[in-house]
């Protein structure tokens, strides 16, 4: 992907089917995480643009590392934003953390393996990226784009029909 907040579709989309068993915020801290790595290279012009972080290896590792630290950055964000309140806070679960960790970068690696020639996500199992060019670039793009806004219209349109059926 170009960047980071295209990810966020599919994202997008996971949260408003799984509800309150997925945490957006991890899988974005996630997304963010992921391409560390190929900004240093961008920014210092040295090494792979999509290494060993764009690998499943990697992936599992980063989603351990975003999971563990991802929990208490999310319920920090929540506490900032207002939606979790001192009386009443809001603890994601860890099983929530570890799902959407896992999910995040797992999607991540897939998306970026579509698109990126540069990609091995199987390394060091498999030196071939056999998802490469698997669909269009401009199709990837409109998957990520079109996911992420029939999830936001799903996600309101549960929250709305289940906040009509509490009154």
């Amino acid at each position: 992907m170009p960047f980071t907040p295209i990810h966020m579709g599919p994202g997008i989309l996971i949260k408003a089917m799984l509800q309150s068993s997925f945490s957006l915020l991890v899988f974005g801290w996630t997304q963010i995480v992921m391409d560390i790595q190929p900004l240093i290279v961008l920014i210092t012009g040295e090494g792979h643009l999509h290494g060993f972080t764009h690998t499943y290896v990697g992936a599992v590792l980063i989603a351990i590392f975003t999971a563990l630290t991802g929990k208490y950055l999310s319920e920090l964000g929540l506490k900032l934003l207002g939606i979790s309140k001192n009386e009443n806070p809001i603890s994601i679960a860890w099983w929530v953390v570890f799902l959407s960790a896992f999910i995040g970068s797992f999607s991540h690696v897939l998306l970026d393996s579509i698109m990126h020639i540069d990609v091995e996500p199987f390394l060091p199992f498999l030196l071939d990226n056999p998802l490469l060019a698997l669909i269009s670039v401009p199709m990837l793009h409109k998957l990520c784009l079109y996911s992420g806004l029939l999830g936001a219209a799903i996600y309101y349109g549960i929250n709305w029909r289940l906040k009509g059926i509490a009154k």
